[in-house]
């Protein structure tokens, strides 16, 4: 089967949430495209950002590593990060291919395209945004904070986020495949961080409200210290309107399994609980809810079934 021929799919997000999803959704046969923020201002992603003039390339790095179809020794090493040198400490080898293509392309977008071959990637993989941008957060109580690692550090409640410089586009590839998208799934991710840097991108925003493709939110699992403190997933729904022109969505997957005790404890050290799903307030929304016991453990860590969740997402499309 041709890429022509298979159900085309849009993933927009960033972050640690984004990868995890794509590794389960390569499986299938889709044409994948997967739109990713750049608005990433730490680490190494940040200083090649701020000493290079280019996208943070972080977040777009770990979206190749997921789709790659390549030895896990590759991948291994291109996302291998520094832990000695001076210059290089902290640093990413994936990050530092990305930066160098760049530089020699003179083009963000065609050295993403480049290190996809690389890799063997299944699927396109694009930025949100095709220059260097930086993410604000107006607070509840007036306070702006610059800079998408410090706005969860601030601790207040977000009234809304908003991009810097204000006349940025996207690519071309990234509008054409949500155009020609037959779904489009949003997250898991960070929900001020990860996802809205996509959607204040005015022409992506502008392009999901005419968009007749379907659009599914994968809420996520655990509120997040300084992003969704005491968020229900109504919450998250409205936080995304609230940014948006139109109310686009028409389905949320959410999960209904419930986490065990010893590891809600370990969240609450860092003020993060469950996210209720106030199904009522939902279906009021508008939306189709998705529900099923979607969460496995890394660790002491909770994370999406990226098997159960990519297999929800394909039965959407079958």
């Amino acid at each position: 089967m041709n890429s022509e021929q298979l159900a085309k799919v849009v993933v927009i997000g960033g972050g640690t949430g984004l990868p995890v999803l794509l590794r389960g959704l390569k499986e299938y046969p889709l044409d994948i495209t997967a739109i990713v923020t750049v608005a990433d201002d730490g680490g190494s992603s940040g200083r090649l950002r701020d000493e290079l003039e280019i996208p943070a390339p972080g977040d777009i790095r770990n979206v190749l590593a997921a789709l790659s179809d390549v030895e896990p020794l590759v991948e291994e090493l291109f996302q291998h990060r520094f832990e000695t040198g001076n210059e290089l400490i902290g640093h990413s080898l994936g990050n530092l291919l990305l930066a160098a293509m760049t530089s020699i392309t003179g083009d963000f977008v065609h050295a993403i395209r480049e290190m996809s071959k690389v890799l063997n990637v299944r699927g396109k993989v694009l930025p949100s945004a095709n220059r260097s941008v930086v993410l604000h957060a107006e607070m509840e109580d007036g306070v702006i904070v610059t800079g998408e690692s410090k706005i969860p550090e601030y601790g207040k409640r977000i009234k809304r986020v908003f991009l810097s410089p204000k006349d940025i586009k996207p690519s071309v590839e990234a509008l054409k495949a949500i155009r020609k998208a037959d779904l489009i799934i949003l997250g898991p991710g960070s929900l001020y961080t990860s996802i809205l840097p996509n959607l204040l991108v005015p022409d992506i925003r502008d392009e999901l409200c005419t968009t007749k493709a379907r659009k599914v939110y994968v809420c996520n699992v655990m509120t997040q210290q300084g992003e969704t403190l005491g968020f229900k997933a109504s919450d998250h729904v409205k936080a995304l309107y609230d940014h948006m022109p139109c109310a686009f969505l028409d389905a949320i997957i959410v999960n209904n399994a419930p986490i065990p005790a010893p590891l809600k404890k370990r969240y609450e050290v860092e003020q993060a609980q469950p996210v209720e799903y106030d199904r009522e307030v939902l279906t009021e929304l508008g939306l189709e809810v998705l529900e099923e016991q979607i969460i496995q453990y890394d660790g002491s860590v909770i994370r999406h079934d990226t098997k159960k969740v990519a297999r929800l997402i394909f039965n959407m499309l079958a």
